[in-house]
């Protein structure tokens, strides 16, 4: 946003790594606050009677203090594995931000480069453990959501679940297309647009998500399409050529 306000392209070195250790640490914290919210889903439908026990303030605090703990370990060792390497391959950073492998391009240390590369294996394996998790968890509340007796509770139970699953298949979706996908689709181009959609489409979206489960928020969002298909309907139209 700098950049963009004062036109330049530049970031300094300092700068550079700290982009990378906050971005990291947000994106970290964020999915393990999402599996967390599975968690809570879980408990609260398959369990409602014990969701005062399970999941106190005690528990709520402890776990996200766990989450936000796991994302400053997890982006410190990235930050300080990629950043202690050389760099000779210039100082040109193909990306509007500092991303982990576009630095890793510029690495002229094949050994430190495979240690990054095993802690991003590493990353994948236990955003794959989190990601199993959350799908069993869902698996136990779809059946116990298919077994209540009342169309009501089913709707009120879909309506709590379907914003987090919407996040969560957003955000992991983008995320591992960016660090999955073939080296045959890798262009500058590509790699630009993927990053757009990791980092910037899942921020944008998840308050509009989340929020949509307010009734007053989608009452006027219904009443503003609602006035601006009348005006459009009533705009009078033209026949014959312009002038």
């Amino acid at each position: 946003m700098a950049n963009a306000l004062w036109d330049t392209r530049a970031i300094s070195y300092a700068g550079c790594a700290a982009q990378v250790f906050f971005f990291l640490f947000f994106i970290s914290a964020e999915y393990s606050l999402l599996a967390v919210m599975s968690y809570d889903r879980y408990i609260a439908i398959c369990k409602p009677l014990h969701y005062g026990t399970l999941l106190g303030s005690r528990a709520c605090i402890t776990m996200a203090a766990a989450a936000w703990g796991t994302g400053v370990f997890y982006s410190l060792i990235h930050t300080v594995s990629t950043f202690s390497q050389p760099l000779c391959y210039g100082n040109v950073v193909e990306q509007f931000f500092c991303e982990i492998t576009q630095i890793l391009k510029l690495s002229c240390s094949h050994s430190d480069y495979l240690r990054e590369i095993g802690f991003i294996v590493v990353s994948v394996l236990v955003i794959f453990g989190c990601f199993v998790f959350i799908v069993l968890s869902y698996v136990q509340i779809f059946r116990a959501v298919l077994r209540m007796p009342s169309e009501h509770s089913r709707h009120k139970a879909f309506s709590t679940c379907l914003p987090h699953l919407a996040v969560v298949s957003l955000f992991l979706s983008t995320l591992l297309f960016a660090y999955l996908k073939p080296f045959s689709l890798s262009s500058a181009s590509v790699d630009l647009v993927v990053a757009v959609l990791y980092s910037v489409v899942p921020p944008t979206v998840n308050p509009f998500i989340y929020s949509m489960r307010n009734q007053e928020l989608r009452d006027a969002l219904w009443k503003l399409m609602t006035r601006c298909v009348s005006k459009a309907m009533n705009c009078p139209s033209f026949s014959g050529n312009a002038l």
